[in-house]
């Protein structure tokens, strides 16, 4: 996994506090899902912030409850623990509204045993009148303590001047020049997406439970192959419109699709002991529609083997999604690590193809040996096809300039689109085609 150049400031503290806030506060983004819902984050969350010229990483991190026992609060904990132990300035969060807890002592405790620069943060101190309640929380035995409103940004820029001042002045001003592959793992919960990103990155970045819907925010990591930065995110599961009842579920849903838009390949993991599912492919209509490569993972291949052979399975995807013929279909096990290392070599693959310029001299030569009379549809469509261009990639569009202002015959459409995969692959990758009459005259 590559690790970032840049110091890293780490946020802790219990459940709704306001840590993912103050993330979205000091990164100036709303990359964190925020609500009053407790534990909405569960996952660590990094993003790159600037403050009067000094360049960090923020970390945001899970509600962390020490001493909790239960499945997911202990994972909560054991994350947190990977980075506090690595930070460079740990902000403490406490809720300056609330009476101090036993769990807020321990947190204390614990930080203070890491020996790593600590300042509390006395969140939610909208006015200075609050101010007097600060005093309370020395008791905690952290000698840096500073009032603050996250929502509101008071105190903030003070709490960043305390932080960002021991930084090295000779550190990275900017990211890398190499912009990473942007890779979306989504897919049903459940169906591993946790556990393939931490495969894919060789480290435990994302919650893994058998918990369905344990991841809530989207988590990313970047990892370097051959050469080639990929950022990996993966994204919460995708339930039904009414399975989706919780706030921060409904946010989880909306962050996904967003995330959709923003990827460059989109992994579509499909459960290969549970099959492909009507919402599989609502899923997959998804990232269709949005014109983004598409790769579909089959996971669980080491529990699924001897009970749907391979053949089978695959007959069942591309009956099911047909609309994803495109996409190459890889059978992996996240949990034992099958065949994931491979699926680096397909992204930079699909990568390529989703981003091909066919050479206008070869757009040409193609278009000359197309048999376009033969091809036409049982309609008679009697609209000629007088030249074509690429107007574009990620997804490759074509314009096809006409004689008259109508639409091809999907038919016809189809026809022209194998033709294109045929002569130039396009793996993994959506083909826009667009029509556009010639004007008279030309």
């Amino acid at each position: 996994m590559t690790r970032s150049p840049l110091p890293t400031v780490v946020i802790v503290g219990r459940p709704n506090v306001g840590k993912s806030t103050l993330f979205n506060r000091i990164t100036q983004g709303r990359r964190a899902i925020v609500g009053d819902e407790p534990g909405i984050t569960r996952d660590r969350l990094h993003l790159p912030a600037e403050w009067q010229g000094q360049h960090f990483e923020v970390i945001d991190t899970g509600g962390i409850l020490v001493g909790e026992e239960a499945e997911i609060p202990a994972q909560i904990l054991r994350q947190a623990r990977v980075v506090i132990e690595q930070a460079w300035q740990i902000i403490f969060v406490i809720d300056g509204r609330a009476e101090i807890t036993g769990p807020d002592r321990e947190l204390a405790t614990l930080l203070l045993k890491t020996g790593r620069p600590v300042t509390l943060a006395v969140n939610k101190i909208d006015a200075p009148v609050r101010d007097d309640l600060v005093g309370d929380f020395y008791c905690l035995g952290l000698p840096e303590v500073l009032p603050i409103s996250a929502e509101h940004g008071r105190g903030v820029p003070e709490l960043l001047d305390h932080v960002t001042a021991g930084f090295p002045v000779d550190q990275p001003s900017a990211p890398e020049a190499r912009r990473p592959i942007q890779v979306a793992i989504i897919g049903k919960p459940n169906a591993g997406k946790s556990t393939l990103l931490n495969r894919l990155v060789g480290a435990e970045r994302s919650i893994v439970s058998e918990v369905p819907g344990t991841t809530r925010d989207a988590v990313d990591a970047t990892v370097e192959r051959g050469g080639v930065l990929h950022t990996i995110v993966d994204t919460a599961g995708i339930r039904r419109k009414g399975k989706t009842r919780m706030m921060a579920e409904k946010l989880s849903v909306v962050m996904a699709r967003r995330h959709i838009r923003l990827a460059d390949i989109v992994l579509l993991v499909i459960d290969g002991v549970e099959g492909v599912t009507a919402l599989d492919a609502t899923i997959a209509g998804y990232a269709h529609e949005s014109g983004k490569a598409v790769i579909l993972v089959v996971n669980k291949w080491d529990l699924a083997g001897e009970a749907r052979r391979r053949e089978q399975f695959t007959e069942q995807v591309r009956n099911e999604l047909k609309f994803l013929e495109y996409a190459p279909l890889e059978f992996v096990s996240a949990l034992t690590g099958s065949r994931v290392e491979q699926l680096f070599k397909v992204i930079r693959r699909v990568y390529e193809a989703s981003r091909f310029r066919v050479p206008t001299g070869e757009l040409n030569r193609f278009f000359a040996t197309l048999d376009l009379e033969r091809a036409k549809p049982p309609s008679g469509q009697r609209v000629k096809i007088l030249y074509l261009t690429q107007a574009g990639v990620a997804p490759p569009t074509f314009v096809l300039f006409t004689d008259r202002p109508q639409k091809l015959h999907f038919a016809f459409e189809r026809f022209l689109v194998n033709q294109f995969r045929k002569t130039f692959g396009f793996p993994g990758t959506p083909i826009v085609l667009k029509t556009k009459p010639r004007k008279s005259g030309n």
